[in-house]
């Protein structure tokens, strides 16, 4: 890879890991329209790492509370409001879990085309458009509730269709539950780290056990840039959404499904 090619791959994992706009709608777009050769697996393991210290760094407060809370939970059955978020994330992350183990073979052999990207990152921009103007966003996370929690977590599992976009269609059933926007992508965010974290061991098996060779340089580029604009991004998403609201990125996928469709005609 070159160092362009390495900085334009990290900046894009960042940023759309956890805007609700599809990564793999974005990965896909160097690789097909400039010829780009896949990445590898060894910056895959470092744009991962990127993003999740991104995210555990950005909530560093949260996950403290939440660890603390969880143990107690376990040795003292103390249980308060961070025990019980603790408790509903891991819960939640199981569907896609399981979703992801017995599923991926078929996810990578049929849905990693153009055409299923292009068809999901339009009909899941519509959704989430439909849900920031019809729902109620009247909850706070905490009154979310383990049903509630596990549903967010059921719509994360279908975020291993390409272009659905994990944060996008977490974000959208936490407003269908009543979350409010902010709520809804703090949620989405705190989600993410256990199935970040999946992602990446998952990942960093294959590479342990194959046969690809390591690029330092780009490890630590991949790793410096994905951490950056993701930093920067749950920032930034965090102040935006409750004055914008979800249409700008509703809008954007609508534009770059149309594009996707164009290209692939």
């Amino acid at each position: 890879m070159s160092t362009l090619e390495i900085i334009i791959l990290a900046l894009i994992q960042g940023l759309t890991e956890f805007l609700p706009i599809s990564s793999s709608a974005h990965l896909i777009l160097p690789s097909q329209i400039l010829g780009w050769a896949d990445q590898g697996l060894a910056f895959d393991v470092a744009v991962h790492v990127g993003t999740l210290l991104a995210v555990m760094i950005y909530f560093r407060s949260e996950v403290t509370n939440m660890m603390f809370a969880w143990g107690n939970s376990l040795v003292k059955k103390q249980h308060n409001n961070d025990s019980k978020l603790a408790w509903w994330i891991l819960f939640a992350t199981i569907p896609a879990g399981l979703f992801g183990f017995f599923g991926k073979d078929f996810i990578e052999e049929h849905l990693r085309a153009a055409a299923v990207i292009a068809f999901t990152t339009v009909i899941f921009g519509l959704l989430l458009g439909f849900v920031d103007i019809k729902g109620k966003q009247n909850k706070e996370i905490n009154d979310l509730g383990f049903k509630g929690a596990m549903y967010i977590g059921l719509a994360q599992a279908l975020a291993l269709i390409p272009g659905t976009s994990r944060s996008g269609i977490t974000m959208t059933m936490g407003l269908m539950l009543g979350l409010t926007r902010n709520a809804a992508a703090r949620f989405s965010f705190l989600l993410s780290i256990p199935a970040i974290a999946m992602a990446g061991s998952y990942l960093t098996m294959k590479l342990i056990t194959g046969t690809d060779m390591v690029d330092w340089q780009a490890i630590y580029m991949g790793i410096a840039l994905a951490f950056i604009s993701a930093y920067a991004c749950i920032h930034y998403f965090l102040i935006l959404v409750d004055k914008l609201g979800m249409m700008p990125f509703v809008i954007y996928r609508l534009i770059l499904g149309a594009f996707l469709f164009w290209f692939i005609s």
